[in-house]
């Protein structure tokens, strides 16, 4: 009872710290949300609605009655309790969920873009260091180091605004949004390093203090990476961890902040390496993600940015005339030296002017941290006056807000600046990196996916990320009245139910193929009826700005070699994706059970693949081509071109080796009839002295008449090659493929490509069918 008792009120407080903490967290909450509401129809994003309602709320904090009693003096050290629990949380997370390829790639550019930024805030901040040092009578510690806590402020980039803002304003997955999110965390990380060795070089066992924090870090660092292999072989029929297991790693995490804490060391740069190194495969990945991501950014960020408001005295700020021009000076140096130095750095690389100036307001975004920089001062080597603490947090805020309402006004007025620039494959050099975005109803259909996935990432000087969606259909349940209640309550099931033993299966398989690979696949999930569902597709696959999106085919085969129907939603799907995509289409139809090896097989099998490219003319066999062109860079794959022609026209390597092919010429044609238009020769052309002259690749010419011939060439073919990838189109009325389209069973696939996924047609021979995408085709409508 007293106990109980306890948690509400004590002798001292009339009302217990705890349920003061509640309180204002339920208020900033409440407050947050409704100017989210208000916000965000003028384009504003979250965090900036969260730091509004703080600052709305600050001076209800300061008068002497509420003050008394929803923020008594005990409950400081609540509050710092909760912020060192939701900060090592929220940093560990944002490790985990990075993705540091790019950043690696990109080390020089993402590291001198931080570095512009932060040493040109460095610079302004000393240069009016001095000054304030003087204004704000700060005599109780050394000015060396209020200078440096100063240029540490103007310096400073908040990582975790930069990423919510990103996130919210959808530019995550663009390439400035990458450069801001990598360099923001260079920025972030280096300032909290100098800091601690600051606060830290004269103290007592300086160097065993340090080294203690790297042991420990590096310790456990070490023991997640056993520790996670061991826990996601346990109880592999379970979609996450069980609680004690998560808890476990997190005790981890606690413990080794708690112990670099006390060494003297702030602890976000130890949590941050340690989600960092955490490996991303497997059950123990996907638990964290899920159980930390909805808490940290629907309860955690908004209070963290909130609560930066709240502490701002604007009362105080405004009563005297000098503190709002300090204020004043401090935001406009930081503003002036993240944009001057940014732009500078910017012009060094080439990076467009638009592009500076958006990434140096998002640069000029802080957060929580600032405060913990002087907060930590004061208690170590100096002494703020109320009027310098209330003038550093609230131009702190302030700067904030008005960097992030700009960054929201820039993103909205610039949406090219964020547009994706390789929707397609034929465009892009071997170097550029490749997004996929690979689709799957069910388990069944993950082989064909994965071996996919396995060729594409078969050479490192052809990066590429992967996706993986599971496409889950919502099935609205028809309850019957003459059902208990509680037969009704039994069927209703939350978004986590939706999948059954089909996710674990996935999960299992992906974790088996990144553990056998090393080639780390994002997992992603959708719940939507059929109807619906192509528009997730498409959404996602313009968030994530990938450039191709794999679809399996609506048929699956039998173990007797026949193609089978499955759900019909599932062709319907495909064929809105295909005409509504943002970026190219492959629909993978795997074949191959019966005679030869699918190329299914080369995820299990260390044996070499035979795959033929069906060259026959137009923008999406030039799409297919330059596809094949980056699984032919695996060395599980021996890649042959298989070019058709019409029987009357010389061959393409006798004209090429025989120098009489040019660039700008068109072919021979038949009855006035263009067998193949000026890009496809020139882009063969380049192809053949690229690749096929010096054997790497291998090419072969097919001359028919007709449709009925090229069927014939294809069933001559069909059992030699473990995958055929094919064009669906844009070639015209071509006569090749005369009277092929009689057999009209998927349309969806193209002309050649119905005919080898058509039952039946004997092939023994998976085949992949690309779409080029095209720029007109944008928006999405109802059908």
């Amino acid at each position: 009872m007293d106990a109980t008792k306890g948690m509400f009120c004590d002798e001292n407080d009339l009302v217990n710290p705890l349920s003061s903490i509640g309180m204002q967290v339920s208020c900033i909450l409440v407050v947050s949300h409704f100017f989210n509401v208000v916000l965000r129809t003028v384009g504003q994003p979250g965090p900036i609605s969260q730091i509004l309602a703080g600052l709305v709320l600050g001076p209800m904090s300061h008068v002497d009655y509420i003050k008394k009693t929803f923020f008594p003096t005990s409950s400081i050290n609540y509050y710092e309790v909760v912020s060192f629990f939701c900060r090592i949380l929220f940093m560990f997370l944002f490790g985990l969920e990075m993705n540091p390829q790019y950043a690696m790639r990109n080390l020089r550019l993402v590291s001198l873009v931080a570095c512009g930024g932060a040493l040109a805030g460095a610079i302004f901040g000393l240069s009016v260091s001095f000054y304030l040092y003087q204004e704000f009578d700060t005599n109780n510690g050394p000015m060396f180091y209020f200078c440096v806590i100063i240029m540490l402020v103007v310096s400073y980039t908040s990582s975790p605004m930069v990423i919510r803002l990103a996130s919210e304003l959808r530019f995550a997955a663009s390439d400035v949004g990458r450069i801001a999110v990598a360099a923001a965390l260079i920025t972030e990380m280096s300032v909290l390093l100098c800091f601690s060795v600051t606060i830290n070089w004269r103290r007592e066992f300086y160097l065993l203090r340090s080294l203690t924090c790297i042991i420990i870090t590096s310790m456990v660092c070490f023991t997640n990476k056993y520790l996670a292999i061991w826990l996601n072989k346990r109880n592999r029929n379970q979609k996450y961890l069980m609680a004690c297991e998560l808890l476990l790693i997190l005790f981890l995490l606690l413990v080794s902040s708690m112990i670099v804490e006390i060494c003297g060391y702030n602890s976000i740069i130890n949590c941050f390496i340690i989600g960092l190194l955490f490996p991303k495969e497997g059950k123990s990945a996907r638990t964290l993600l899920h159980k930390l991501g909805y808490s940290i950014y629907n309860f955690a960020l908004p209070v963290y940015f909130g609560y930066m408001g709240l502490q701002c005295d604007l009362i105080f700020i405004f009563k005297r005339l000098d503190s709002i021009a300090n204020m004043a000076i401090l935001i406009l140096l930081s503003i002036g030296g993240k944009l001057s130095g940014t732009l500078i750095v910017c012009r060094y690389l080439g990076i467009p002017t638009s592009e500076a100036i958006f990434l140096g307001f998002l640069l000029n975004t802080r957060g929580y941290a600032d405060v913990l920089l002087f907060g930590a001062a004061a208690k170590s080597v100096i002494t703020f006056s109320t009027e310098a603490y209330n003038v550093l947090l609230v131009s702190i805020v302030l700067n904030t807000i008005i960097s992030g309402m700009i960054v929201a006004f820039l993103a909205r007025g610039e949406e090219r600046m964020f547009a994706n620039n390789h929707t397609a494959i034929e465009p892009q050099n071997l170097d550029d990196e490749l997004r996929i975005l690979a689709c799957v109803y069910d388990p069944r259909q993950l082989s064909a996916i994965l071996a996919t996935v396995l060729a594409i990432h078969g050479s490192r000087a052809s990066p590429s990320t992967t996706y993986l969606m599971h496409l889950i259909e919502l099935v609205k349940k028809i309850k019957s009245n003459l059902l208990f209640h509680e037969e009704e309550s039994a069927d209703i099931s939350d978004d986590e139910d939706y999948g059954g033993n089909d996710v674990v299966e996935i999960n299992n398989a992906l974790d088996v193929f990144t553990a056998d690979t090393k080639i780390l696949v994002h997992q992603r999930r959708e719940v939507s009826p059929f109807p619906s569902l192509y528009e997730d597709i498409c959404n996602d696959a313009e968030d994530l700005q990938v450039s191709i999106i794999l679809l399996p085919f609506h048929k699956h085969q039998r173990i007797d070699g026949k193609l089978e129907c499955g759900k019909e939603g599932i062709r319907k799907t495909n064929q809105k994706v295909l005409r509504y995509a943002p970026c190219s289409v492959g629909v993978i139809v795997e074949r191959g059970l019966s005679k030869v090896p699918g190329f299914s097989s080369l995820v299990t099998s260390e044996t070499i693949k035979n795959v033929a490219t069906l060259f026959f003319g137009g923008s999406d066999d030039r799409e297919a081509l330059a596809w094949s062109l980056r699984i032919s860079k695996s060395p599980r794959v021996n890649l042959t071109i298989v070019r058709f022609l019409l029987n009357s026209s010389l061959s393409e390597s006798e004209k090429i080796k025989s120098g009489e092919s040019d660039d700008n010429e068109i072919l021979m044609s038949l009855s006035g009839e263009e067998t193949a238009s000026a890009i496809d020769n020139a882009y063969m052309v380049d192809f053949y002295n690229r690749y096929v002259a010096s054997g790497q690749i291998g090419y072969m010419e097919k001359f028919v008449n007709n449709g009925a011939q090229t069927v014939e060439c294809l069933k001559e073919i069909g059992d030699l090659y473990s995958l055929f990838i094919v064009g669906k189109g844009g070639r015209g009325h071509c006569s090749l493929t005369i009277g092929m389209s009689d057999w009209e069973e998927c349309p969806e696939l193209g002309t050649v490509g119905d005919v080898l996924a058509s039952s039946d047609f004997e092939i023994h021979g998976s085949v992949l069918v690309v779409q080029q995408h095209k720029s007109a085709k944008k928006g999405l409508v109802n059908d």
